[in-house]
């Protein structure tokens, strides 16, 4: 008969070969518990997939949140929903759900600076994220000087697939980016590689009348629009400035 030790190193040569973290760490207690509880070997069994399950969901999910570079303190549960409108508080909602990853839809949120929209689009994208979904944050700024970097060293392609993993992009002030024409291209390349086959979430204080700012040509403007607003969702922050409402109460 098989002595214990050789049983306990075993299954410890097991579980590391099986890549389960949590079961070799967690084994021997959950089996003195089992003998306590008089668990048949099915309920043990059960309880120490989930207890692997449930550990391997919340690394994975650290791990998404690390890669996501979302902005610390811009969660749901900081966001006053009660600011915004009906219509604004409805959509929220619905996009928390997830749906329009899964459709390939795009979120377009406009407001005036400080409105929250910035806020709003990370907390949405957080809570996604702690949902197992692949979300990356950008400025715009950064990630049309990423893509034009990656271009000069003949690796855009390379990039433009790296950035294809994430079901949501997150490209916060687009209304702030003047761009030449070689960074307008690029960035025109990364909308058109992502139509339909992944998301973008945009916030925007310039509404699309004065997009022409940022693309500089009409036809490239129209054209980036378009495949924009095809499949999205627009939701309108027209709200006094948050940081403008708090720093009044100060003073008072």
């Amino acid at each position: 008969m098989m002595e214990r030790t050789e049983i306990k190193k075993r299954l410890q040569s097991g579980f590391i070969d099986l890549r389960l973290p949590t079961m070799r760490t967690t084994f021997e207690e959950e089996a003195e518990r089992a003998l306590r509880e008089g668990l048949d070997h099915e309920r043990f069994l059960l309880h120490m997939v989930e207890r692997e399950c449930e550990d391997r969901r919340e690394r994975r999910v650290e791990r998404l949140l690390f890669e996501s570079r979302l902005p610390a303190g811009k969660t749901m549960s900081a966001f006053d929903l009660k600011r915004l409108s009906v219509k604004a508080k409805a959509q929220a909602n619905l996009l928390l759900a997830g749906d329009f990853l899964d459709r390939r839809e795009n979120v377009l949120a406009f407001g005036n600076p400080g409105s929250g929209k910035t806020h709003l689009l990370c907390g949405i994208a957080r809570e996604l994220v702690l949902q197992g979904r692949k979300v990356q944050y950008w400025t715009c700024v950064a990630l049309i000087q990423e893509l034009l970097q990656a271009k000069r060293e003949l690796r855009l392609s390379a990039k433009l697939k790296s950035l294809a993993r994430y079901e949501a992009l997150v490209l916060d002030d687009i209304g702030y980016v003047e761009q030449n024409r070689e960074e307008m291209e690029v960035f025109f390349t990364l909308l058109s590689e992502r139509y339909e086959r992944g998301s973008v979430m945009i916030t925007s204080n310039l509404p699309f009348s004065k997009w022409e700012k940022i693309f500089k040509d009409p036809m490239t403007t129209a054209a980036a629009i378009d495949r924009l607003v095809h499949h999205s969702v627009i939701v309108e922050l027209n709200i006094p400035s948050y940081r403008l409402e708090q720093s009044k109460k100060k003073s008072e």
